[in-house]
């Protein structure tokens, strides 16, 4: 009978009250009660009761087994859902094990490692499942906003000869009879596209840092969110840009999330505009007002925290552009300031005191270009086929990238962002 019937979801069985269905999924709970046992049966969309009944009572299966029920949709005033399935027949597909820890509770009592070591037992609890159509809903934002506003969609390679952010957080690996690396960013690629004619293009890609860190906040593998655009004006156009873009996410977000937002108690910000602060005045306010000493020429995490609670108290914004980073703590292709050659047309937006996006307006003239890379002591030759690109004609641009799982995890109000990815990798963690 099943092998004919069309399977129906759990949102669907709302609307089929009198119709007989297939339901197949995985086994929530079960309790017996006499003769009638009620079980829950969980699907991507939700849970519904089925009732067995007469020889279906006191079936025997076990929790978290994936099975079909078929049964008849009927209306009732005890569930949540006001439908039940009155259950005609049910088959275990898959039978499961005893469980590493119990799923079946509001939250996890399990710590993050277990939770991560077991991601596929976690991943099925309710909440857990909410962070990643939370995570797919930003991602599809983003590729909507973006494709309506006539950017195209690339996809740049992950195996790269030379690190396009010139520092030493690179993986290396052998290619064959050469040396390669795995790509930071797609920065250079990005640039390429440009010049070569599409003018606006987008990526949503996986970028690896091999940096020791082992905080809550990095992750050595994540996905970026990039963007490159020709004929700007000014790196404020690239600013204005990702504040449209973020509007646009988070708005579809508290639109299509609201069962995971709520699940999660989380309440969407409201993007208006996003204030801007230069990197000088950020160092100035930490030290007037906390009495905190930056790096030269950055932020460090403690005051990246200060800054996102100052802008919080003071323009009532989770979010801040911070502007104009010395040259010589960005990348060799980032422009120069035309009033002060020391400072560069760049930025960082923090969200909730943590830095989530890199942007800037990027080096367009080939001699500009070579001479920042001979500045930074790199080598122009091992860069020629990037550099190449500037000799025939490359428009004013400019572009960020934007951490998922960091947007994810401040979004959410998450403990750690490897929460925010299914299968992390950090500097211990290499499986599952």
């Amino acid at each position: 009978m099943d092998s004919i019937m069309k399977r129906s979801l759990t949102k669907e069985c709302t609307k089929q009250s009198g119709k007989v269905v297939l339901l197949q999924g995985w086994v929530k709970k079960i309790r017996h009660l006499g003769n009638v046992s009620f079980l829950l049966l969980r699907d991507r969309t939700g849970v519904i009761q089925c009732v067995l009944e007469n020889e279906l009572a006191g079936y025997k299966v076990d929790v978290e087994s994936v099975v079909h029920v078929i049964g008849e949709i009927v209306e009732t005033s005890k569930t949540e859902l006001g439908v039940e399935v009155l259950a005609h027949e049910v088959k275990v597909i898959n039978g499961a094990e005893p469980l590493p820890f119990e799923i079946n509770k509001k939250k996890l009592q399990v710590g993050l490692d277990q939770l991560l070591n077991e991601r596929v037992i976690s991943l099925r609890h309710e909440r857990t499942a909410a962070i990643f159509k939370v995570k797919s809903t930003l991602v599809q934002s983003f590729s909507e906003f973006l494709i309506e506003n006539d950017f195209i969609r690339i996809f740049t390679p992950k195996i790269v000869s030379q690190g396009a952010e010139g520092g030493a957080n690179v993986f290396k690996l052998p290619y064959f009879q050469k040396e390669a690396y795995l790509a930071q960013s797609p920065q250079f690629y990005k640039q390429m596209m440009v010049a070569g004619g599409l003018e606006r293009v987008f990526e949503i890609a996986p970028v690896y840092r091999a940096e020791h860190h082992n905080s809550s906040r990095h992750l050595n593998e994540y996905i970026s969110l990039d963007v490159e655009l020709g004929f700007i004006h000014d790196f404020y156009e690239v600013m204005q840009l990702e504040t449209d873009v973020l509007r646009y996410m988070f708005q579809q977000v508290a639109k299509k999330c609201e069962i995971e937002l709520q699940l999660l108690q989380i309440e969407v910000p409201v993007i208006t505009e996003i204030p801007k602060i230069t990197l000088l005045e950020a160092q100035e306010i930490l030290k007037s007002k906390y009495r905190k000493e930056s790096p030269v020429g950055d932020l460090d995490t403690e005051g990246e925290k200060l800054l996102g609670k100052y802008v919080k108290e003071t323009y009532n914004s989770e979010f801040v552009f911070i502007t104009h980073y010395p040259k010589e703590a960005r990348p060799m292709y980032t422009m120069q300031n035309k009033e002060n050659p020391a400072i560069t047309d760049s930025f960082d937006l923090l969200y909730k005191g943590l830095e989530i996006t890199s942007g800037a307006q990027r080096i367009h003239n080939y001699e500009l270009l070579l001479a920042s890379f001979k500045e930074k002591g790199l080598h122009p030759e091992k860069f020629q086929s990037y550099l190449n690109t500037f000799r025939y004609g490359c428009p004013p641009h400019g572009g960020f990238g934007i951490g998922l799982e960091r947007i994810v995890y401040k979004l959410l109000e998450l403990t750690n962002v490897r929460e925010a990815s299914a299968f992390p990798r950090d500097c211990t963690r290499l499986i599952p």
